[in-house]
């Protein structure tokens, strides 16, 4: 006869078999400082234009080389729940402005390293929580006064490239005049007149083969893909563009012909042809130069296509159909009918080019009605490719933030030095026991610098120094990390030539966002007080309740 065992009386009494609680300081909290601890320690050593990168291989065995932190918290799928609060944070920050990804996570990991030491000294999560938001108000208080830089022209190319070379720059050092470059013509190019940046009107088309500074911008859409049919140019042409395929068409319930002579197989075969004909033959009359296809291209179809003239593309993803549409200004027809003028679209140019072994399909538009640019990127690997295309997604979307706030911040540390700097003189006018924690919110902003010095070769603590030394003058606010110095050095970020010093800018909206969501994001994982893993019902049993201790 089994025995049975009486469960402890508490909560664990109220859960399944094998669920798991932690609770208090040393259970609860402690862990998941470690936690996240080790995982900002591993994002920081990719932060910054000298960051290293990483290999990662995901769960289907697809890999990534890159010092992106999104792609890499992306693809790794963290599974403690703690850490995972910073890799929310972080996602967050890459909807809002996307970039500073790896900003929110480094930070948020050293609030929580400093939050520890206040928690051995006896200091409650509450206190600390509190003293974090104080400290947060004032550096979003202070920010707005260090603005160094604000864009008012968005059309200009040269302005944009300046702001946009430190965001590049952070995810391809020595590469950035080339891509910012491209970056800045490509969005100037499509920027509307009266509504808001779209980063979608900006694509990327990757080719394999030659190097980076054979790529090139393509105002309108690239596809790596041939033409269906014998012609394969046109200029100035109209375009019709079909969500259904160009073929004879189907009837929608089943029927039965019944063809008793050879004469009969004759006629109802012609009456299928003459059909497609007429349709295609009024398509052709309407001025088409163009067809596009959501489906496959029937023979003869395409037989009356090359006899009126028609060059004939298949794309076979919707999205790529909505694109095109938006890129020639056309309407998609759900069925093979006779457009109108104005379900029609125009395109200066249809054409096909060879890049390498590769045939690409190239709609132009060069005039002022272009609504999306195509990047083309050259490289030796598809890795290579993906790590590019990653650096143009975030110059992208800087456009799109500084289109809407032009502000500009010091860059290389001098924002985070400064913050700093003001943070722990408003500790010192504090009464309670917030002031303690506010002190460490200006230690952890160190973090950031140190690590720019560190994985560039720098001795970090000399350099963090000899920053404080230079932002206690009234003019040096800018001064930030010389990563290109071989021996700890500053300088100031606003004031450098373009050939030997750039001037390096951070986005406003990119900082104020990465600096609430890491604070909201260690604050909530202090305010944590018990962790309570329930078994999972007729799944795999999770990792902690197999017995291991590693995991909350």
């Amino acid at each position: 006869m089994a025995l049975s065992v009486p469960k402890a009386p508490g909560v664990s009494q109220m859960l399944k078999e094998g669920a798991r609680m932690y609770t208090g300081l040393e259970e609860a909290v402690y862990r998941n400082i470690d936690a996240c601890k080790e995982f900002a320690q591993t994002m920081r050593s990719a932060y910054g234009p000298n960051g290293m990168n990483k290999m990662i291989i995901n769960h289907i065995d697809k890999q990534f080389v890159t010092s992106d932190a999104g792609t890499i918290m992306r693809e790794l799928d963290v599974e403690h729940p703690a850490a995972r609060l910073m890799v929310m944070a972080s996602e967050m920050q890459d909807a809002e402005v996307g970039d500073g990804t790896n900003f929110v996570v480094i930070f948020a990991g050293a609030l929580l390293e400093k939050a520890e030491e206040l928690l051995r000294l006896g200091i409650t999560t509450s206190e600390i929580a509190d003293g974090y938001e104080k400290a947060l108000a004032k550096a979003l208080e202070v920010l707005p006064k260090l603005v160094c830089h604000d864009i008012r022209d968005c059309r200009n190319v040269e302005n944009v490239k300046k702001c946009l070379k430190a965001s590049i720059m952070s995810k391809q050092y020595g590469q950035e005049d080339f891509l910012t470059d491209l970056v800045a013509k490509a969005c100037v190019a499509i920027l509307p007149d009266n509504a808001t940046f779209n980063v979608d009107n900006i694509r990327v088309c990757k080719i394999v083969g030659c190097g980076l500074t054979k790529s090139e911008v393509v105002h309108g859409m690239v596809f790596k893909r041939f033409v269906e049919g014998d012609v394969t140019y046109a200029e100035n042409a109209k375009v019709a563009i079909f969500s259904c395929p160009l073929d004879i068409i189907q009837t929608e319930t089943k029927g039965t012909v019944l063809i008793k002579t050879a004469d009969e197989l004759l006629n109802f075969s012609a009456g299928e042809e003459n059909l497609l004909e007429a349709q295609i033959k009024a398509i052709a009359d309407a001025g088409v130069k163009a067809v596009v296809a959501g489906g496959k291209v029937g023979d003869m179809a395409l037989h009356y296509l090359n006899k009126y003239g028609l060059v004939a593309v298949r794309l076979n993803s919707k999205f790529d159909i909505r694109r095109l549409s938006r890129a020639v200004n056309a309407t998609v027809l759900p069925r093979i009918t006779t457009p109108t003028q104005e379900e029609l679209g125009h395109c200066d140019k249809i054409c096909i080019e060879e890049l390498g072994d590769t045939t690409i399909v190239a709609f132009r538009n060069e005039g002022k009605n272009s609504r999306i640019s195509t990047i083309v990127i050259r490289g030796a690997t598809d890795n290579y490719l993906d790590d590019i295309e990653r650096a143009i997604d975030d110059g992208v979307n800087n456009f799109k933030a500084l289109s809407v706030d032009g502000r500009y911040l010091p860059g290389a540390g001098a924002t985070e030095i400064e913050l700093a700097t003001q943070i722990s003189s408003f500790a010192d006018t504090l009464p309670g026991l917030e002031q303690y924690a506010v002190r460490r919110f200006a230690t952890a902003l160190e973090v950031l610098p140190k690590a720019l010095a560190d994985n560039s070769g720098l001795n970090g603590t000399e350099v963090v120094n000899l920053l404080y030394l230079a932002h206690r003058e009234a003019s040096g606010k800018n001064v930030g990390v010389n990563i290109e110095a071989e021996k700890p050095e500053t300088m100031d970020v606003t004031e450098g030539a373009d050939d030997e010093k750039p001037k390096i800018y951070d986005l406003y909206q990119c900082k104020y966002w990465s600096l609430k969501y890491a604070v909201e994001a260690a604050v909530t994982i202090l305010k944590v007080e018990q962790i309570i893993r329930a078994k999972r019902a007729g799944g795999p049993t999770a990792p902690q309740a197999a017995g291991s201790d590693d995991e909350n």
